[in-house]
């Protein structure tokens, strides 16, 4: 087979000219479908660069039944053949073959995917090769889009990039539902006299675990570089099972020294407002997919959040409408509870229509390091709450005050050898300061229209289950 330089099907679909006509091209790719006659084939075949696959062409007189025999759904090719103008509908190009090489075979009895319609469940079960089908193809692409427009967005407004520790000492949220790192036996662990594990035989000396949030290390580095951010992945050990929840998952944390909790909402408002733009300015090939196939609102959907201010108001307006709303939650709502996302997705599916931005909530349902208010009752905590999602965005602006944080670590039962540090950034040089934090598959959920979070991820990670 005559060696040529592969050519990208998306390049060829998208930008090929007339001059690019009439020569020979190499494509490499994997089968997705086949068919014709006994004079011709039509083979679809897909390199993962975009999701329309390019059309090859073959004329059975010139090529060795049995090579043809191998190519089924599924099998890995090369072809190199002739750029011509397609006859049929749906692409403008085409590809005469004129040499094929088989790299991979796909046995038409047992390769899982010889089949359309399967469905979202049965696809994770086999995750290593759901990324060859149209959906996860999709998404994978609109995935890598928002983590590459997560990036340019803070580069481009003077952010600094934090790479925070995975293995931590502390637990931010105080939640408690941690990994546990350890190199110790777990069956037969160091004791101290007192019949407790002896940490300090530990790896780290200490007793460690896999972060839930880069938030505090994030914000050490926003008292010397202004504004910084974090991405990477986190982790929560809660035994939960549902559409919304994973075990692992990723994390963008923007912080920022001197922005307060109205700065921190615009910031949140023109960081995930850009995103959603972005999608539609370059994954419009793979929405319109999406769209069509699994939400008929989600392209009218993502074009009214870029083109329409959030309401914003505080959690005490909100609990007032959800009182008053005649609506039967199925979690009674009252001041001082957490909101659930029933609760959420009301105030912006029914009663505003657009999404909302909560603000100071009860202390006592939020996080030490949330700034008290003067009422001595809430916080300048902010959440951004979207159509279909509920919360996609958690945020406030950080205590600053040495003593406030203080009396709050102490309420909340926080040992102050575990943030010492954390304390010492009030005590040398603090500053007001503000971040957030954006669930990465939570805006994949809302970009993709896809229902459950086990499908914008490529691996899974949920009770029970770390197969791949």
């Amino acid at each position: 087979m005559e060696i040529l330089n592969r050519s990208i099907i998306k390049d060829l679909l998208k930008s090929a000219k007339k001059e690019d006509l009439d020569h020979i091209v190499n494509v490499k790719g994997w089968v997705r479908t086949k068919r014709g006659n006994k004079n011709v084939a039509f083979i679809a075949l897909n390199d993962g660069s975009i999701i329309h696959s390019i059309q090859i062409v073959v004329d059975l007189a010139n090529f060795d039944e049995e090579v043809m025999k191998l190519i089924t759904t599924g099998s890995c090719i090369s072809v190199n053949g002739k750029l011509v103008e397609s006859m049929g509908q749906g692409q403008h190009v085409e590809i005469q073959a004129t040499e094929i090489h088989v790299y991979g075979t796909a046995d038409a009895e047992s390769y899982p995917l010889q089949k359309k319609g399967h469905s979202l469940e049965f696809l994770r079960e086999i995750a290593h090769l759901r990324p060859r089908t149209n959906t996860f193809g999709a998404v994978l692409r609109v995935r890598h889009a928002m983590a590459y427009g997560i990036h340019k967005y803070y580069n481009d407004n003077g952010f600094f990039y934090i790479h925070t520790p995975i293995i931590t000492g502390s637990d931010a949220e105080g939640a408690g539902a941690m990994f546990r790192v350890t190199t110790m036996d777990a069956k037969n662990p160091p004791l101290t006299e007192d019949g407790k594990v002896n940490y300090a035989e530990d790896f780290f000396g200490k007793e460690t675990n896999l972060t839930v949030s880069g938030q505090l290390e994030a914000e050490l580095a926003a008292m010397s570089l202004t504004k910084v951010y974090t991405f990477g992945p986190t982790f929560r050990a809660e035994n939960s099972n549902t559409p919304r929840h994973l075990a692992e998952f990723w994390m963008n944390e923007p912080e920022v020294a001197f922005n307060e909790i109205k700065e921190n909402m615009d910031l949140a408002e023109d960081f995930i407002k850009y995103l959603i733009k972005y999608a539609l300015e370059n994954c419009m090939d793979d929405l319109q997919f999406l769209n069509d196939m699994y939400d008929k609102e989600l392209l009218e959907r993502l074009n009214f959040v870029v083109n329409n201010d959030f309401m914003r108001l505080a959690y005490t307006e909100a609990i007032d409408i959800l009182m008053k709303s005649g609506q039967s939650f199925e979690f009674p709502v009252s001041w001082g509870v957490d909101l659930q996302s029933e609760h959420e997705r009301y105030l912006v599916e029914k009663h505003f229509q657009k999404p909302v931005i909560l603000t100071d909530y009860p202390k006592d349902i939020k996080a030490f390091y949330m700034k008290q208010n003067d009422d001595g009752k809430t916080v300048r905590a902010m959440d951004v709450l979207f159509p279909k999602i509920g919360e996609i965005i958690g945020g406030s602006q950080r205590e600053e005050n040495y003593d406030k944080l203080l009396n709050r670590i102490h309420e909340m039962g926080i040992p102050e050898k575990d943030v010492w540090w954390y304390l010492d950034t009030r005590r040398f040089g603090t500053a007001p300061h503000s971040g957030f934090g954006l669930g990465f598959e939570r805006l994949i959920l809302f970009v993709t229209g896809m229902a459950n979070i086990r499908d914008v991820i490529p691996f899974p990670r949920t009770p029970m289950n770390a197969e791949f």
